[in-house]
């Protein structure tokens, strides 16, 4: 890299920083500004935050490897989390608001009781240290590449840039810098497509030179059985997850819910195409990869596309990436640990002793998650974990609790069995039946983790139906839930929720024009690729001072 290339990255990164920062006062205030931004985020807010929380550097490393290998399968197989967004959209995100429950656990405790949700929460924490392990190693492994850097020692600083400001600035902070990595992100990419064509002599000659396969939509080992399973999965993860159900639960209607959904269907629809073509046309550009160097596919077409300073910025941009899942994923862990299990065994703990809890607990699952990305190596290679973590505990763990937003059957009994049959199956036909000559491709490991669920809660849903089970009345949460009163209409929260928005608002706007200005500036000093760069400066700044403007205009009302 060149050192103008490490400039854009460390501007790019503070830039990031300094606005997660910029919350601390309204993050700290209590335990429901912290864990669900007061209930007042706006709902386009939240799902770009999903979008960005179920996105990461894994995309470019994971999918962008099977990009340079399989061509389209990346594709077929990202598409199905936009069918999985739209789906829960329609059925989900709404349920999950009408809880009133500041937490997946949350509700679990009202539905299901305090035993199981106890069981469910050190489940749940145990598997998100590895899952948030897994968001931070990609990431760091692009660093490592790019910069020169030792690997661990990218892992600690951008673990600990990470922990610093969701600890400080809480799910606003998240949420916030979720926005601006996704304009940063996309600003990146649309400035490397045109210049990663140009590098192989033009869109028809990409097309033309593409080996026969890559237009096929299954490939290998992506069989059309996996990629059913995997959208199912991703369906069920996206119902389910407890750091997704926090984007649900902290916009301010059901119907602000279902747009979240929505917007990300929509997103998921479009994105794909964008970020998997980089990998695609380096394939063309140097087709001598092997499996393993793949992995670094989308970065070697950055250094051979990009002018000096922007591969800074894209490296930036899967920084960020990153950075949202891995604190999308610790702030909910947190937000368990304090909320679910801290105040319910010490009841009379002030608002600021909860919040110091919730900034410490956010510290310590930041580095366990880094102490666990840093055994990443040693557990397979990222492709491994992450798709084996999926098909092994994804669908066992979401979705007998999503069953129970629909059934009034189901009971504390069931829901466990069915979870931990399910995970005890998966990990035997994982680990032990291999020693006696039984083992599973990844096609069978992920229908088996898919299938299973659904079989057992379909048959213990006959069991209580034959037996007339008791079955559950729903009640609403009670009046001190920090949830039901976030949606309350009383004048002074309304007013709050106005200042929060609009700060939020200014604070993005601010972050918006700066990003244009530093990618203004890298276009004016580039020798190469202007044409793609400036267009894109001065778009990003009109639109953080349009931000900026409305954000003032809404203040003066």
């Amino acid at each position: 890299m060149h050192y103008f290339d490490f400039v854009s990255l460390i501007a790019f990164i503070l830039l990031v920083f300094i606005t997660g920062l910029a919350f601390a006062k309204s993050g700290g205030k209590d335990i429901k500004s912290f864990f669900a931004a007061g209930g007042a985020v706006p709902w386009w807010m939240s799902s770009l935050s999903l979008f960005m929380g179920f996105f990461s550097a894994g995309t470019f490393v994971v999918w962008g490897s099977i990009a340079y290998t399989e061509g389209m399968v990346s594709l077929s197989i990202q598409w199905t989390m936009s069918l999985a967004g739209f789906l829960v959209g329609l059925f989900i995100a709404a349920r999950w608001r009408k809880t009133n429950a500041l937490t997946a656990a949350e509700f679990i405790t009202h539905r299901l009781g305090k035993r199981v949700k106890r069981i469910y929460t050190l489940v749940f924490l145990f598997i998100s240290l590895f899952t948030t392990g897994a968001f931070l190693y990609p990431v760091a492994k692009i660093v490592s590449v790019a910069t020169g850097f030792d690997l661990y020692s990218c892992i600690l600083i951008l673990g600990l840039i990470s922990v610093i400001y969701v600890s400080v600035g809480g799910l606003w902070a998240v949420i916030v810098t979720d926005v601006l990595q996704f304009i940063i992100l996309v600003s990146a990419i649309i400035i490397l497509l045109p210049l990663s064509f140009s590098r192989v002599g033009g869109v028809q000659h990409f097309l033309d030179r593409v080996p026969e396969h890559f237009y096929e939509l299954t490939s290998g080992e992506y069989t059309l059985g996996f990629i059913l399973a995997f959208g199912f999965y991703n369906f069920i993860f996206l119902s389910g997850n407890w750091a997704y159900v926090q984007r649900y639960t902290s916009v301010e209607t059901p119907r602000d819910a279902r747009k979240v959904g929505r917007m990300f269907g929509w997103l998921y629809l479009i994105s794909p195409v964008l970020w998997m073509l980089p990998p695609m046309v380096y394939r063309v550009y140097d087709p001598s990869l092997t499996t393993l160097e793949s992995e670094g596919a989308y970065l070697m077409m950055c250094k051979a596309a990009l002018p000096v300073g922007m591969l800074g910025m894209m490296l930036g941009g899967m920084v960020f990436a990153t950075a949202s899942s891995l604190n999308s994923a610790i702030n909910i862990s947190s937000a368990v640990f304090t909320h679910d299990i801290y105040h319910k065994l010490f009841p009379s703990k002030t608002q600021k002793q909860l919040i110091r809890t919730a900034r410490i607990s956010t510290i310590v699952f930041g580095l366990l998650a880094i102490v666990v990305a840093l055994l990443i190596p040693s557990m397979g290679g990222i492709v491994n974990v992450v798709i084996s973590i999926g098909a092994l505990t994804g669908v066992p763990l979401y979705l007998p609790i999503v069953w129970t937003l629909f059934s009034k059957r189901q009971n504390a009994r069931t829901t466990l069995f069915v979870t931990f049959t399910s995970l005890l199956v998966n990990i035997l036909f994982k680990f032990v039946t291999p020693h006696w000559g039984i083992a599973l491709n990844r096609t069978e490991e992920m229908i088996l983790g898919v299938m299973l669920p659904v079989a057992l809660l379909i048959l213990t849903e006959i069991y209580l139906i034959l037996h007339s089970a008791e079955r559950y009345t729903p009640a609403l949460f009670p009046e001190e839930n920090v949830q039901a009163s976030a949606v309350s209409q009383q004048w002074e929260s309304l007013q709050e929720k106005v200042r929060e928005n609009n700060f939020s608002l200014a604070i993005i706007g601010y972050a918006i024009m700066a990003t244009g200005a530093i990618i203004g500036v890298i276009g004016l000093l580039a020798s190469s690729g202007k044409y793609a760069i400036l267009p894109v400066a001065t778009l990003l700044f009109c639109l953080g001072l349009f931000l900026l403007r409305s954000s003032k205009t809404q203040n003066k009302k």
